[in-house]
């Protein structure tokens, strides 16, 4: 694998904004949510998107999930429903990962959701992200920022160890607070959890009335973290 320089990057104005604009020419940032750190590349362009499965070693048909800014930029991308506005007003910005079909006119990568007609997508809980994100403007491609099948990164330094010189800059943002993946739920016409995390399934159900259904069983990957699961501590 060719190895690039990895820039460390702070949490200041000037270093998202640099951040932000090494995202808008295809590169891969790796920054903090309140779950872990994730590696951030331009949602739109599959040779960015390409570029994390690369640096990873991921499989591309495990898909990616989506992060935003805020509702408003998540309902671009795909088909929003009262089950997903109700579980967004309750649980966003925050550790919950909504996966909802993808709208037609959305321009974002195919290689985002390995050939499924839906995207997972969320708002993360964190001040950074939400900075980096607001100064993109539009989606970001952000799994865990770790070698796919090791333990997923909660600080700067674990995401440097994993994946130093094969990614552009990581931005510092301190310690993730929840340290546990988003909780990843499918809706259509009831609520699945595909994987458990930083929501509880009951305080879901609690929200939305009603049982949210679990899937036991995996014959094809249909969201990100079926394929393994690699909690961190906090």
């Amino acid at each position: 694998m060719k190895t690039i320089r990895t820039q460390s990057l702070s949490t200041a104005a000037a270093h998202l904004k640099q951040a932000s604009s090494i995202l808008q020419d295809g590169g891969l940032v790796a920054f903090p949510t309140e779950t872990v750190y994730g590696l951030g590349a331009d949602a739109s362009n599959d040779h960015a998107v390409a570029k994390i499965y690369h640096a990873k070693g991921r499989p591309q048909f495990n898909p990616l999930i989506v992060h935003v800014a805020d509702v408003q930029t998540a309902r671009r991308f795909v088909q929003w429903s009262d089950l997903a506005d109700q579980l967004a007003k309750a649980f966003w910005p925050g550790p919950l990962t909504l996966v909802l079909p993808r709208k037609k006119e959305a321009r974002l990568s195919d290689l985002l959701s390995a050939g499924l007609p839906t995207i997972a997508i969320r708002v993360p809980n964190h001040p950074v992200a939400k900075a980096l994100l607001e100064k993109f403007g539009g989606a970001v491609a952000a799994p865990s920022a770790n070698p796919s099948g090791q333990i997923s990164p909660t600080s700067a330094a674990h995401v440097q160890s994993g994946l130093e010189g094969r990614i552009d800059a990581i931005v510092d943002g301190g310690l993730c607070t929840v340290g546990l993946e988003s909780t990843i739920i499918r809706l259509d016409n009831t609520a699945v959890l595909l994987r458990p995390g930083g929501v509880a399934a009951e305080d879901i159900e609690n929200e939305i009335g009603r049982p949210v259904h679990i899937q036991t069983t995996v014959e094809k990957i249909t969201a990100p973290g079926q394929l393994q699961s690699h909690y961190a501590p906090r």
